[in-house]
């Protein structure tokens, strides 16, 4: 386990996207968010799990934050500050997509999608994906039929994950709710894990149970990342390629002139 060394907090660091309805961006600061983002990352590394409503006994090994420093190298995690309609306070929590292989644990905000419609639309076609790569293994680099199943391989993955994006569903605080592909806004195809980060788990809830957001806060905990681009203990804003492109839809109907 590593000990975390936390970041003095940026008073820039927001949550943003464009609104085509409105023709502009909306945005949600950190407001006081950040003092629960420090107090998730304690009771994360005291508890060593992220199951925190389970009791010790009953503490499921594969929700250990060992995961984090072996085969995930890492992950995003968030917390949202929200006013509920009865004028309580309150705070959401997520992780960034599947959390060793699980898409929902109790205490976490849900993914933007049936669970077991992802698993009916995704387990079949990535059996046939890994029976292909299995195939491919076993064949010589110059072996023509390699080529073949490689761009065969290609064009499945390519078509599961339009299937798959097309169960995703967003709903924004206007009230709407809109399928992804009718929601992004970024310039050519969907880019894998769209939809699966901390702030639009976190938005998606927050609309479907009429909390009003009062501000964001997205860390990271875990081996630094492949790309070297993000640190333990560091807080970052809502990425710029999966989450700024549909952000705006998400935050619409926050703001009070909003349409």
């Amino acid at each position: 386990m590593v000990t975390t060394v936390y970041n003095q907090p940026s008073p820039n660091v927001t949550c943003r996207g464009y609104c085509l309805r409105c023709n502009r961006y909306h945005s949600l600061n950190q407001g006081d968010s950040r003092k629960a983002a420090l107090a998730l990352m304690a009771e994360l590394e005291n508890k060593g799990r992220i199951d925190l409503l389970a009791e010790d006994h009953e503490a499921n090994p594969q929700h250990s934050l060992d995961y984090l420093y072996g085969p995930a190298l890492g992950q995003m995690f968030g917390v949202l500050e929200y006013r509920a309609p009865d004028g309580s306070l309150g705070i959401l929590r997520a992780f960034s997509g599947q959390y060793n292989g699980t898409w929902q644990v109790e205490g976490w905000a849900p993914p933007l999608f049936d669970k077991e419609l992802w698993q009916e639309t995704n387990c079949p076609t990535e059996k046939q994906i890994k029976t292909i790569g299995r195939r491919i293994d076993q064949l010589a680099s110059d072996n023509p039929l390699r080529l073949k199943l490689i761009k065969q391989r290609k064009s499945i993955s390519q078509q599961l994950m339009k299937e798959l994006h097309d169960i995703y569903r967003l709903t924004n605080f206007n009230g709407e709710t809109k399928p992804l592909k009718d929601v992004f806004l970024g310039q050519g195809g969907i880019p894998t894990g769209t939809g699966d980060c901390c702030a639009p788990k976190l938005l998606n809830h927050a609309a479907r149970h009429h909390l009003t957001p009062l501000g964001i806060s997205e860390f990271y905990m875990g081996c630094q990342n492949r790309s070297q681009t993000k640190q333990h203990g560091t807080f970052y804003p809502s990425c710029a390629e999966k989450c700024q492109p549909i952000l705006g839809f998400l935050l619409c109907g926050l703001d009070k002139d909003c349409p």
